[in-house]
């Protein structure tokens, strides 16, 4: 029984080496490899409405949140707003927010408002990196949070399709952003 307690804690050690953190910091496979997994470990949940539910909820209220705060700021008026699955055939939706107030200025924003949890992925990607202690154990979780903030920043097919409902909206936007452009000597 003392050679397997020596044994892991060898092992313990070895997963809080210098050495260890090192190498996993500085690949870029491990860390696309981290990432895959963690991914490829979400969707295996999707055979239980429960599991799907309880694994998504972190990254289904930031996204559903985001609609809501910015369909608010912008007078689309939500009229619900739910966080619990559905199953629509052979896939789940996670969560939904309703809207009685799409305009032509505030479809795109609305629409598109999960976008704006890259900022915030972005934001904890620069400020973690640089201010927190980082041990094997806190990189895996950072490394998680970024993946459940970015995954969930990607705007769903019926985002996409209430961003693209009014035509003079696009308009709008697209003329602003080339006007940003040209701004910018892009």
């Amino acid at each position: 029984m003392n050679l397997m307690h020596e044994a892991w804690a060898d092992f313990w050690a070895y997963l809080n080496s210098p050495q260890l953190l090192e190498a996993v910091l500085n690949s870029r496979f491990i860390l696309i490899l981290l990432v895959v997994l963690a991914v490829s470990l979400k969707h295996r949940t999707y055979g239980s409405m429960f599991l799907a539910a309880l694994v998504n909820m972190p990254g289904t209220i930031l996204h559903e949140s985001a609609h809501f705060i910015v369909g608010l700021l912008l007078w689309a008026k939500p009229t619900s707003f739910s966080l619990f699955p559905r199953k629509n055939g052979d896939a789940y939706t996670m969560g939904s927010v309703g809207f009685r107030n799409i305009k032509f200025y505030n479809a795109i924003p609305a629409a598109m408002a999960p976008l704006l949890l890259l900022w915030a992925a972005y934001w904890l990607n620069g400020y973690y990196l640089s201010h927190a202690h980082i041990t094997i154990w806190s990189y895996l979780l950072f490394i998680l949070l970024e993946t459940v903030i970015i995954e969930n920043a990607v705007p769903s097919a019926t985002d996409f399709n209430v961003a693209l409902s009014r035509p003079l909206g696009i308009l709008l936007y697209g003329g602003l952003v080339l006007a940003l452009l040209v701004g910018l000597n892009v």
